[in-house]
This record gives C-alpha cells, structure tokens and sequence, in this order.
C-alpha cells in the first residue's frame, strides 16, 4: 500500500510540477520536459520570472505598496496591469485605481478586468476605473491628476509588447502631482540602460510664460527618496521610491513668486518666535515684583 502510494505520488508530480516552472527555466530538468505529457504542457503557468524571483518580487511590491503609499493620497494608477493583485497591494484609503495596459492596441484584456473588478468586490475599498490606455502613453490621464503611480515588474512586458519602457516613466512624471510618488519594483538594467539613472537623469525644462520652454534652466524631474536591491533572488530586481519635484512644470515667474512666498513666510515664523520668546521673556519678569508685593503685606 505504501509503495502504490508512493509511486501514484511520483506520477502526479512528474506530470504537474511543470505547471510551478517557467518553460525554458534553468530551474527545470530536461528529463522532467522531455517526458512531460500535452496536457502539462498546456497547463504550464506563463510567467515571466522563475518562481523563486516572482513570489520574492511579489512580497516585496507588496509591502512597498503598503508603506509607501501616503494615507492622503486618494488616487493610485498602474503601469500595466496584469491581473488584480494591485488591488490588494494598495491601502484602503486610496478611493481611486486607473488601469493601464502594455497591450500594443492600449485596450485591457477581458481576463484582468476580470480579475481587477473581482478583487474590488472582495476588498470592498476604492474602486477601479478600467481605463483603456498604454502604459507609455497615458492619455485618458490628465495632467497632475494622479497622487500615486506604481510600476511593479512591467517594463519587460512593455519592451516584449514592443512599448517604451522609458516613455512609460515619462507619463508617470506628467500625471503625478507635485509631490507624488513613483513607487517601482522592476529589473536594474533594461535594454543596456540602468532604470534608477533614467530616473535620476529625468529632466524637465522651465516653462516661458507665454507657454513655450526656456532652455537656460533644466531641472530633474523626480527626487530620490529611497530604494534598496531585491536579494535573495535569481534575476535581480531594484525597488524603490522617488517624488515628483515640487517645482516640475512652473514657469520662471511662478517660481520667483514662489520662491518669494517661502521667504516671506521665514520671516513671518521668525517674528512669530521673537514674538513668544519676548512675552515669556515679561512674564518672567513681573512674576518677582507680585512675589514681593504679597511678602511685604
């Protein structure tokens, strides 16, 4: 009995454990590909990573989603969604999630809507507007719309599906807020070009006041607030966090009137605490004349 057990399970694992393995993997013998029957074949689960890289990048994208995401953000969008975890990833408090796509015709398949509606039924949270838009070409997004943007394990299906991975980022700059976050978990390199440099050297040129662009004054785009390298895996992975500066986009004239505001109100908080030190100041003093006054009756 034992050995008919045994042998029953080597059946079942020489048929099935091929479904947990990308094909092609290095992970998976060839031996084990070989004597695989159709069906097995059929039933393998397409991912792109092998599975120790995916559930490491998973965990990580969540916990980056979680913590990272300000609880006064209310709108959230995904550079190319491919399924419904994003829903799950996000706080509670987000009441906002935009879909996008790295299909080359831009329309979300029928499946992740599937899966992105099904996951907004069971969080009972925000909801999801499905969007029919590229990742690199957001264009059903307004400018400056968006609290939060998240990229998580999407720019090799943007460069498979022949999108630009680099105008993806682009887009995310121009539909954040001032202020917004671009929260990433993707490859450290892609097509020979480092993903945290093309943040880093992202730049944006002053806006003229009559619309057009001045270019004596270039400045970066996005400010580094953190990231780390995603170990213990086998294709490496960077995750991090980067702003939207908060002077992206104005023009000369709003930023010298800016510039001008901050320093008015420096000035305004340094008489506001001369003020309070030289009443605490009075206070102290007239405290020893009323000590006096009570001893000497």
């Amino acid at each position: 009995m034992w050995l008919r057990s045994s042998l029953l399970w080597l059946i079942f694992v020489r048929q099935y454990c091929d479904a947990f393995l990308m094909p092609g993997s290095h992970l998976q013998p060839p031996s084990l590909r070989e004597g695989l029957p159709s069906r097995a074949k059929t039933t393998a689960l397409q991912m792109g990573l092998d599975m120790v890289t995916y559930m490491r990048v998973e965990w990580i994208a969540a916990a980056l989603c979680t913590n990272q995401t300000p609880r006064t953000a209310d709108v959230c969008l995904q550079l190319g969604c491919e399924d419904g975890r994003a829903v799950t990833f996000i706080p509670r408090t987000i009441e906002r999630l935009i879909t996008s796509t790295v299909e080359l015709d831009g329309v979300l398949p029928v499946a992740i809507e599937r899966q992105l509606k099904q996951q907004e039924k069971v969080r009972n949270a925000g909801r999801v507007d499905i969007v029919n838009q590229r990742a690199d070409d957001l264009k059903e997004t307004p400018d400056a719309s968006v609290d939060v943007v998240i990229s998580l394990a999407a720019c090799e299906r943007m460069i498979e599906n022949g999108l630009d991975w680099k105008k993806s980022v682009q887009e995310a700059a121009r539909v954040l807020k001032p202020g917004g976050r671009l929260l990433f978990v993707e490859p450290p390199e892609l097509d020979g070009v480092s993903y945290l440099d093309y943040l880093a050297n992202l730049s944006v040129q002053t806006v003229s006041d009559n619309g057009g662009e001045n270019g004596d004054e270039i400045f970066n785009v996005f400010e580094p607030l953190g990231y780390d390298d995603v170990d213990l895996v086998l294709k490496p992975h960077v995750a991090g966090v980067v702003l939207k500066s908060e002077d992206a986009g104005l023009t000369k004239k709003e930023r010298e009137m800016k510039e001008k505001n901050a320093e008015q109100e420096k000035y305004a908080e340094i008489s506001i605490a001369a003020y309070e030190r030289g009443l605490k100041k009075r206070k102290r003093k007239k405290k020893p004349e009323k000590d006096g006054a009570e001893s000497s009756t």
